[in-house]
């Protein structure tokens, strides 16, 4: 049972070839050609949302850092993108995987720490020690703070995949009782449906930005 439940998030395909993964493309397609051309609603809006979340992102950066917003905005673009197609039917979830999160996340915060420990070495090193630490307790902060840092990329791909994957297993779960529900539990099974997906849409739209929040926080600690 829990095997075949667990194969709907399995990156394979009848060619023995893993096509899934062309899905955090597929909402290219369904794009139309207007939007790349001309100015619409939807393209309005989009330019409204990327101008409050580049407002948002640039407080929360240094002033030398305020150019970065763009890939922070771009990050969140492709998740939020990927995080809504994995609740079309049928459609790969590749950003429940951690083959995709930690590809996001990793490469980030290791280019994070190279430019911080080349060009500021003293701030990073200051970093380690929280200010008014006991001298005594100093190796064990140090000790501490490391490991949280070392795990911050680890700690990210596993948030963002873990509520992914969450809510595509309660809508698997309900959807495999269905067969066995008479007409009256039928109609309540539905509604918890509708709920359920309203919920995963505000869970793809707050993680996308929980995700991308929490990588600029951690840039935010370089100088």
């Amino acid at each position: 049972m829990m095997t075949n439940l667990f194969s709907i998030f399995e990156p394979s395909s009848s060619f023995n070839f893993p096509l899934n993964w062309t899905s955090t493309l597929l909402g290219l397609i369904f794009l139309p050609f207007l939007y790349w051309a001309s100015p619409s609603r939807w393209s309005l809006l989009w330019s409204k949302l990327i101008m409050i979340l580049h407002t948002e992102f640039k407080a929360l950066l240094l002033p030398s850092h305020k150019g970065t917003t763009v890939i922070f905005i771009s990050l969140f673009s492709l998740i939020v993108f990927n995080n809504f197609l994995g609740l079309l039917p049928y459609v790969f979830t590749s950003s429940s995987h951690l083959v995709m999160t930690l590809s996001l996340s990793l490469p980030l915060w290791f280019t994070m720490m190279i430019y911080g420990w080349l060009n500021h070495s003293k701030h990073m090193f200051a970093h380690l020690v929280p200010q008014g630490t006991p001298p005594a307790l100093m190796p064990f902060m140090v000790l501490i703070e490391t490991i949280s840092n070392i795990i911050r990329p680890g700690t990210l791909a596993v948030r963002l995949a873990a509520n992914m994957i969450a809510g595509h297993l309660l809508l698997t779960l309900l959807s495999s009782t269905a067969p066995s529900l008479g007409m009256s539990l039928l109609y309540i099974l539905i509604l918890s449906t509708i709920l359920l997906l309203m919920l995963e849409s505000a869970v793809a739209i707050i993680q996308s930005y929980v995700f991308a929040v929490l990588s600029l926080f951690y840039t935010s600690k370089i100088n």
